[in-house]
């Protein structure tokens, strides 16, 4: 279950859709992203907080509300809650609960807590908003496309790019939101790696990376499949088939992105 870890952070994945909880240990705080999926999976990283918190604080940073990355928030009730404004605002807190018990419902799972839609403590309304704990530093950039609500985070002195639901080596962009937001969001993670000194790169599913090649690598690719979307391109599916494992699992979403376009050229 652990994916990868060093001395400042551990990133769990899940069974389910390759999804990361990374852990960062700091020395006045502890600092956490979406708990997620599975009861066992979130027990176990409930156990990993409680023996290494001490006295330290307890921060979680959802990257977006998509049930998936909310569905362990009831298993932290002493964490300070940091995610932006429209996450915070979001009209479809009670849909979000209700699809967390269609999961739960359909699959026979039993949660040792309640489930919650997190209340923000700790409000992210613009880009290069910072938070200070102690030595480090969080800085938040907004990052909408994937949904309206999403959130990139950097944590300095040590490098981490905690992207959300972009980035990823397992899918390619799922624009749930806007293509333009999302083309936008992918200038500002290009922005980032500019500005930082990134060394990890945290992925909301698929694969923590070191290589900054690697991270290079995925950018390039969201940006060719961003310009080729617009296109109805064929032969772009031949090419996510060859490069993503589980295409034919998502492919339905590569024709949601499509559609996505059309209607917001249509406008």
């Amino acid at each position: 279950m652990i994916q990868f870890q060093n001395q400042h952070i551990t990133v769990f994945q899940s069974a389910l859709y390759m999804t990361t909880s990374a852990i960062i240990q700091a020395e006045d705080a502890v600092i956490m992203t979406d708990p997620t999926w599975l009861p066992k999976e979130i027990e176990t990283i409930r156990a990993c907080i409680d023996e290494m918190i001490g006295d330290r604080q307890l921060y979680i940073i959802y990257t977006h509300s998509d049930f998936d990355h909310i569905i362990g928030a009831g298993a932290f009730p002493e964490a300070k809650v940091i995610a932006t404004k429209v996450f915070q605002q979001n009209p479809n807190k009670k849909a979000v609960l209700r699809e967390i018990e269609a999961f739960d419902q359909m699959y026979y799972l039993k949660r040792n807590y309640k489930s919650i839609y997190p209340s923000a403590d700790i409000v992210v309304t613009r880009d290069v908003q910072t938070l200070r704990l102690g030595k480090v530093t969080l800085t938040f950039y907004l990052a909408p496309g994937h949904t309206k609500d999403s959130l990139f985070t950097v944590i300095e002195p040590y490098g981490i790019f905690l992207a959300g639901d972009y980035l990823s080596d397992v899918e390619f962009p799922f624009i749930f939101s806007n293509y333009k937001d999302y083309v936008q969001t992918i200038r500002t993670a290009e922005q980032i790696l500019h500005h930082h000194s990134i060394r990890i790169l945290v992925p909301g599913h698929g694969t923590t990376t070191q290589s900054e090649e690697e991270i290079v690598s995925r950018l390039h690719f969201s940006k060719y499949y961003l310009e080729e979307l617009p296109l109805d391109n064929e032969s772009l599916i031949d090419v996510l088939r060859e490069k993503y494992t589980f295409f034919e699992g998502m492919k339905s979403i590569h024709f949601d992105n499509a559609s996505r376009v059309v209607r917001e050229r249509d406008k």
